[in-house]
């Protein structure tokens, strides 16, 4: 299939900017490489700044490594959305893409969708429609934000298309794909495995923690901690801790257990920490992606928030929303040790196959439309 739009081809720009991002771009990229005709810029705006962990993804991922690299770096909220919006702009305005990609919910998503719009480049929102109507979440006000403005909504599961006809967002503009994180894990867990260097026990607990409802309040924080070692003479707990995690940590001299039975790793690339949800007896976590990821493989997953934006992951899925109720993380943990925890099943359309239905779409629209 030749894809054209008002000439020979098709330029399409994607946007990543956490490491979330590329796993949702690299089925894309590949699935529009299957077309003749596509030309495409990958633009790293640089918001996860920690080069040898978004180095080890890409090298994982099989991303190409960007065109170009925004390097915003950290800063507050507005602070990192107007640095990707200022370097973005000179990137749309030279190259004058037919459609932006942006994928997720990060800062970087929103900047670019802002930049594009004003400049009159149609936007794609790769996992439109999620909602877990918490005002407070900056992730939230980005999704809310970005749904409004992009021109084609791209959703992982139908509670999004309801979420965005709720909110007034025409229906020929919503697209239910399925959810392309899932493409990377089917695509990715033959070649997965733990890393060498760490012992499991044959039952662990797997934890990520890095909101700031669990990692940016002191007491919160000690009070995770405490009872994660409390859960460490059931279970093996194996805790990759996340640089924000541990920064929380170190600057209020929070102890954490070492040992054998409570195992403090380094971040893990993908395909180790892919292999360590799998293998895990259950995953505590705060992370959305982990959620949906768990789901799929089966594994019981206790999330320590008090809502979540990925609902069909409690409703069909392996998820329980503990909130930051320690006791009711306990006793959730107990429950699956005796062999109680949710089993739950996979979603419609989370087969592995998303990136290709949003190529199909994609190029069909663009084919459709006028030239600008």
């Amino acid at each position: 299939m030749i894809a054209t739009r008002g000439g020979p081809s098709l330029h399409i720009i994607h946007i990543v900017g956490a490491r979330p991002n590329f796993m949702k771009a690299a089925p894309v990229l590949r699935a529009l490489e299957g077309y003749e005709g596509i030309s495409q810029t990958l633009v790293h705006t640089g918001q996860h700044y920690d080069a040898n962990m978004s180095e080890v993804f890409f090298r994982q991922l099989g991303l190409p490594q960007p065109d170009i690299n925004l390097g915003v770096g950290s800063g507050s909220h507005a602070q990192q959305t107007a640095r990707v919006m200022l370097a973005f702009e000179e990137v749309v305005t030279s190259q004058r893409p037919d459609l932006v990609m942006v994928y997720g919910d990060v800062n970087s998503t929103l900047a670019a969708t802002l930049v594009s719009v004003k400049l009159g480049i149609e936007v794609a929102h790769v996992e439109a429609g999620l909602r877990s109507f918490d005002r407070t979440m900056p992730e939230e006000l980005n999704r809310l934000a970005t749904d409004q403005l992009a021109d084609i909504l791209l959703t992982p599961s139908a509670d999004g298309d309801a979420n965005l006809l709720r909110e007034g967002i025409p229906a020929d503009r919503i697209h239910c794909v399925g959810n392309v994180m899932i493409d990377t894990l089917v695509r990715l867990l033959p070649s997965a495995s733990p890393p060498a260097s760490v012992t499991l026990a044959q039952r662990y607990a797997l934890v990520t923690l890095h909101r700031p409802s669990n990692v940016d309040d002191p007491e919160a924080l000690r009070n995770l901690v405490a009872t994660l070692d409390a859960l460490s003479h059931h279970v093996q707990i194996v805790f990759p801790i996340h640089p924000r995690t541990r920064q929380r940590l170190d600057a209020w001299r929070i102890e954490v257990p070492r040992g054998d039975s409570f195992l403090l790793l380094e971040p893990q690339g993908y395909l180790q920490f892919l292999a360590l949800q799998r293998d895990a007896t259950v995953v505590i976590t705060d992370s959305g992606g982990i959620q949906e990821e768990t789901t799929y493989l089966g594994v019981p997953c206790l999330t320590v928030r008090e809502n979540t934006e990925r609902p069909i992951t409690v409703t069909q899925g392996t998820n329980i929303l503990v909130g930051q109720d320690l006791a009711r993380l306990h006793t959730e943990v107990e429950r699956v040790l005796r062999g109680e925890g949710e089993h739950g099943q996979i979603p419609p359309l989370w087969d592995g196959h998303a990136a290709e239905r949003i190529a199909d779409i994609v190029v069909d629209i663009t084919e459709t439309q006028p030239s600008s």
